[in-house]
């Protein structure tokens, strides 16, 4: 926020502004429908007293303050403010100074360009600003385990159990009931079974009083997941039981699906998808979704939810559905993760291993579900690597990102970080601590030699296995050891686009 009048003004956000102006004046000289056949001439002098007032009134108005200390609806804001005062300004100045008559609707043309560019600029910038992989945890939990261990407790009486049962069974149903008797004891003491969620509730209860909680309030309906989760994880002793329960983002496409007549049936899921997903889970969105809602019935993929409870420090070791939702035992294994981020944008930065064994942000378009990442060692432990280094069956990308990822859409922003220099247009892929330790020392000490790339050796030799991934790029890297990294990624260019247009070579 500006402090006072005089600041140092952001000469990016100037020169941005110059180019934005001449385009908008040469969109309406070349297809506005003048009356003049020498329109230049004639608008020579508005011209410049119109790109003169525009900087005047920014200026004025604070938006040259650097965008990295400002928010953006606080910016959009101030952008409209100014457009708003040159409109009118301008206007007052075309009709008293100037002897044509210019037209109104030319000025508002020209303004509307002038916002509407630059408006979309300020979203594309904040969403790299703010381009992240997870969502927040509320607040970091800081556990100091003390004689964190299951206790043996002894079973309910019967009346008790009974009543429990009844209880689980009129809130859940009987399908939902059976299957939670056979995955934990509900007869034990030990077992908590929670109704409805209210964090006072469960913060105020001491820790390690027991070995297993089983929330039935759906997790759909939860507004702060990872807080619960977390706050789950504090009082629960090492290796306890935390069971949830959720509806699936596919097993609500198939009942909205079959709850409507055909056609009028995916208008109403369309509906119902960008209110209940896309909008909690936007920048712009988020807050007036979750102020109207309370975060009631939002859409949460599994991938989604399995990434929150390792990210929340549970290990999931059994899975199971009734009655058409997901019921997920999971296990205490350690603290949350304490890393936190602000939003789910369309833009993503991963922490990947680059030269010198340096972690650096990796900028890509979003293909995976929120939290995906922290899912690394569940997939890798339930599936099995297919041809190319990919996961078999993996839950982990989104429907739309398999189509980003087929024709490498997806891989667009890492241009930022090939102009940011720490990656090359040729070059082995930046790896995750999971995919690094998977390949062997000696491969692993030659790649933190070279900055990674953009287009890796994958598309000149089309490897199918993770061995032969590995000869790959040792033998791209024993290359550029031996005859030098610009004539090696000269080569290995032209074989990749050959591989990429007429071989129809594939990332996903």
């Amino acid at each position: 926020m500006r402090k006072n009048f005089f600041y140092k003004v952001s000469f990016v956000d100037v020169l941005f502004d110059i180019l934005v102006l001449i385009l908008g004046l040469l969109v309406v000289f070349r297809w506005y429908p003048f009356i003049t056949n020498t329109p230049l001439q004639k608008y020579l002098l508005p011209s410049v007293t119109y790109i003169g007032l525009w900087f005047v009134v920014s200026y004025v108005l604070g938006r040259y303050y650097p965008l990295h200390k400002q928010k953006l609806l606080r910016t959009i804001f101030r952008l409209f403010y100014v457009t708003l005062a040159i409109f009118f300004i301008f206007s007052a100045i075309s009709l008293f100074l100037f002897d044509a008559n210019y037209s109104i609707y030319l000025i508002f043309t020209v303004t509307s360009i002038l916002f509407g560019v630059n408006a979309l600029f300020y979203i594309f910038y904040f969403t790299i600003l703010y381009a992240v992989e997870y969502d927040e945890t509320e607040e970091p939990v800081v556990d100091v385990r003390e004689s964190s261990h299951i206790r043996v407790l002894p079973d309910l009486d019967e009346e008790s159990y009974y009543e429990l049962i009844r209880n689980i069974s009129v809130f859940r149903g009987v399908r939902t009931l059976n299957v939670l008797k056979s995955l934990v004891d509900l007869r034990n003491s030990g077992t908590s079974v929670l109704f409805n969620y209210s964090y006072f509730d469960l913060n105020s209860r001491p820790r390690y009083q027991y070995s297993t909680i089983v929330s039935l309030e759906l997790l759909n309906n939860i507004r702060g997941i990872s807080k619960l989760l977390s706050l789950v994880n504090t009082k629960l002793p090492d290796n306890g039981l935390f069971v949830c329960l959720f509806e699936s983002k596919s097993t609500r496409k198939k009942r909205m699906l079959n709850k409507y007549p055909v056609g009028i049936n995916y208008i109403v899921y369309l509906f119902d998808f960008l209110f209940k997903r896309i909008f909690p889970k936007t920048y712009i969105t988020s807050r007036l979704y979750f102020d109207v809602t309370k975060g009631k019935k939002r859409i949460l993929s599994k991938a989604e939810v399995l990434g929150r409870l390792y990210f929340c420090g549970f290990e999931v070791v059994e899975e199971k559905k009734a009655d058409g939702l997901n019921i997920i035992v999971a296990k205490r294994v350690h603290q949350p993760d304490n890393q936190t981020a602000k939003t789910y944008g369309p833009l993503i930065r991963l922490k990947r291993i680059g030269k010198y064994g340096k972690i650096f942000n990796v900028y890509k378009m979003r293909t995976m579900h929120p939290y995906s990442e922290y899912l690394q060692s569940y997939i890798f432990a339930k599936n099995k690597l297919r041809e190319g280094g990919k996961f078999n069956r993996d839950i982990r990308i989104t429907t739309a990102g398999r189509f980003l990822r087929k024709y490498w859409l997806d891989e667009l922003p890492m241009l930022i970080n090939i102009l940011n220099g720490d990656m090359k247009i040729v070059g082995v892929r930046p790896l995750s601590k999971q995919y690094y330790s998977l390949y062997s020392t000696e491969l692993q000490e030659l790649r933190i030699r070279f900055r990674p790339g953009l287009l890796p050796p994958f598309y000149a030799d089309l490897p199918k296995t993770l061995e032969e991934i590995q000869k790959s790029e040792m033998k791209y890297l024993t290359q550029c050891v031996k005859k030098g990294v610009f004539f090696t990624d000269f080569k290995y260019f032209f074989i990749i686009l050959y591989n990429i247009f007429f071989k129809r070579a594939r990332s996903a």
